[in-house]
């Protein structure tokens, strides 16, 4: 459990800057270079590399190296775990409000 814990800590971690999910953004459309990661954004390239390694140590993104080119890769089964434990919680939530709704009589069909 602590394990699972700790890479969401990281997940939430890379997610928490707006480049870094303007980057997943890009990447779940496909895979793309560094180069190509880095061209919308008015910072510098080795800024991008590192907002990259963040992200792939939180096991969101997977680089692949061939020749002089590095490729990135979204990892969809850990995004997927943190939009699994936002959803438990977010249900959990609804049902509490629901029941709060019903409580007050402001029941909602």
């Amino acid at each position: 459990m602590l394990n699972q814990e700790a890479r969401l800590d990281l997940a939430f971690h890379a997610l928490a800057a707006p480049v870094r999910r303007r980057i997943v953004s890009r990447l779940s459309r496909g895979p793309a270079s560094i180069s190509e990661l880095a061209a919308p954004f008015s910072v510098s390239l080795p800024a991008i590399v590192q907002h990259i390694q963040i992200l792939e140590t939180s096991g969101l993104v997977r680089t692949k190296k061939v020749g002089r080119v590095r490729t990135c890769h979204i990892q969809p089964a850990v995004l997927k775990s943190t939009e699994d434990w936002i959803a438990k919680r977010r249900s959990t939530w609804e049902r509490r409000l629901d029941a709060l709704a019903k409580f007050l009589g402001e029941e909602n069909d």
